[in-house]
């Protein structure tokens, strides 16, 4: 989260200088700001900052659909990713310091649409596909060497989406999606048979294996995709299912780092709601809720991290992205709106554009 004046202070006078009048009323108005990839009505595609209030502070142009964004604490700068099976992330600094740079993933690979900084600043972690041997990996980009891709990790499973880190730096865990795609044949899903989901642990300094979950083998066409920490360093998990479309698994679950791995029941009728897709998931501020949403289903839902029960739901067509904001959440979705959630302090807003599967509260 940037605050209003931390990020006024951080940006400086140059950034401000460079927005139009009604957006630098906007930001200095505002208590909060988020980001998040968008689809411009006109055409096009870029990433924006917005402020609670649902007021464009600026945004930055990108060559096709981005997918998720990270943020360098240590630096300020912020990366958008493609989305699947793009080749690109754009560098950029929200102060506008600085123009934005362009990263190509190396042969042989594409990005997975997700990434996240060491809590140095001085690492760049990308979830990756080496497309041809159906490996996931994470690719390791130097940020203070103009990004430049030093390694790899293995994340010892196929389709590999979200990534974390654990706050102390130690570990990264994994959201293996178990599926197989190939850039050759688009986003088709190669191996819904064989899918292998999983959760793995990895150290970030060597890469090495700490440890690897799986839900039971009947579940094998759960594909894990979203994570989040709750309040007891739980990682919060939600999937989206590759087989029939009746069965109606449950879709959201946890993970712990001694080896314990659960999927928490809802009613029919809720879990029905989600129509087996979770788009994105994330903790509240203080980690005691659950934010799970469903563009497929047009709802957000929210759960007792405590209790695992379902706290709310909120119907939002085309709902996928969700952020932190105040006690709850603020969510957007394709058409344009923002809208509080859970008790997130914000009124619903239309803006003039689409947002992406992903919000992003600056931190």
């Amino acid at each position: 989260m940037w605050q209003r004046r931390a990020f006024l202070k951080a940006a400086g006078a140059g950034f401000a200088a460079t927005l139009l009048p009604r957006q630098a009323e906007a930001l200095e108005a505002s208590e909060l700001v988020f980001a998040s990839a968008i689809q411009r009505t006109e055409g096009g595609y870029a990433a924006a900052l917005v402020t609670e209030a649902g007021k464009l502070v600026s945004s930055v142009d990108l060559p096709d659909r981005g997918h998720d964004i990270t943020f360098n604490r240590a630096t300020g700068q912020a990366v958008v990713f493609a989305r699947q099976p793009g080749t690109f992330a754009v560098v950029f600094d929200p102060s506008g310091k600085s123009s934005p740079q362009t990263l190509t993933s190396v042969d042989g690979r594409h990005f997975f649409g997700h990434g996240a900084f060491s809590p140095d600043g001085r690492l760049l972690y990308a979830t990756e596909n080496d497309f041809d041997n159906a490996r996931g990996v994470i690719g390791l980009f130097d940020a203070t060497d103009g990004y430049r891709r030093i390694g790899e990790f293995d994340t010892f499973g196929t389709g590999p989406h979200e990534l974390l880190l654990t706050p102390d730096g130690s570990m990264l865990v994994i959201a293996n999606g178990g599926i197989e795609t190939h850039p050759d044949f688009g986003r088709a899903e190669l191996n819904l048979d064989t899918m292998d989901p999983s959760v793995c642990f990895i150290d970030a300094k060597t890469g090495d294996l700490i440890g690897q979950l799986r839900l039971a083998a009947g579940l094998h066409q759960l594909s894990i995709r979203h994570m989040a920490f709750d309040a007891q360093q739980r990682v919060w998990f939600g999937c989206q299912y590759r087989g029939a479309g009746e069965d109606m698994p449950q879709l959201v679950g946890y993970a712990t780092r001694n080896g314990d791995i659960r999927l928490v029941e809802m009613p029919p009728d809720t879990l029905g709601q989600l129509r087996n897709y979770v788009g994105s998931l994330v903790a509240s501020a203080d980690g005691g809720l659950i934010a799970v949403s469903s563009p497929e289903g047009n709802a957000v839902l929210t759960i007792d991290a405590a209790t695992a029960r379902v706290a709310s739901i909120t119907v939002l067509d085309d709902g996928c992205g969700i952020a932190p904001n105040g006690a709850g959440f603020l969510a957007s979705s394709g058409q344009g709106v923002l809208i509080g959630v859970a008790g997130g302090a914000a009124a619903e807003r239309r803006l003039g554009f689409g947002f992406d599967n992903h919000l992003r509260r600056f931190l």
